[in-house]
């Protein structure tokens, strides 16, 4: 089972975990990434991410890669989450979880998941500093 998509509502890391479950699974892994108060020695006040229309699909593809790479390896369920729209530090903007027969293989597809989706999610983010003035970046 794989669980892929955009949202504008807030990810829930319990929800996500839940999501994965699997009484075959041994191991749920999952990585959260929260807005942070600084970037480069700025300070942050919050993150506008946007995306391309098909970033949905991006994503979906994605985790279905995923599914196939694991095939066979104990992976059962993954689950992956990005937000868009305006979000306030600590915000969950990312998120995965995969449930597994074992910790390697959940460690594993965790991060090949977390990693394929940073390079090739079409989000960008418009990091917004507490004097009113932002910058872009392609790097969700």
């Amino acid at each position: 089972m794989v669980g892929a998509g955009v949202s504008e509502s807030p990810l829930d890391p319990a929800e996500a975990s839940a999501a994965v479950g699997d009484d075959r699974a041994g191991a749920v892994v999952s990585f959260t990434g929260v807005v942070r108060n600084h970037d480069g020695g700025r300070a942050v006040d919050r993150i506008e991410y946007s995306c391309h229309p098909k970033a949905g699909e991006v994503i979906e593809s994605i985790a279905a890669k995923c599914a196939e790479a694991f095939e066979g390896r104990g992976v059962h369920r993954l689950w992956v989450g990005h937000r868009v729209g305006e979000l306030a530090v600590g915000d969950v903007a990312f998120l995965v979880a995969v449930s597994a027969s074992h910790r390697a293989e959940a460690f594993e597809a965790c991060s090949w998941l977390v990693e394929e989706v940073k390079r090739d999610i079409p989000v960008w983010k418009r990091q917004v500093f507490p004097d009113g003035s932002h910058e872009w970046s392609n790097s969700a």
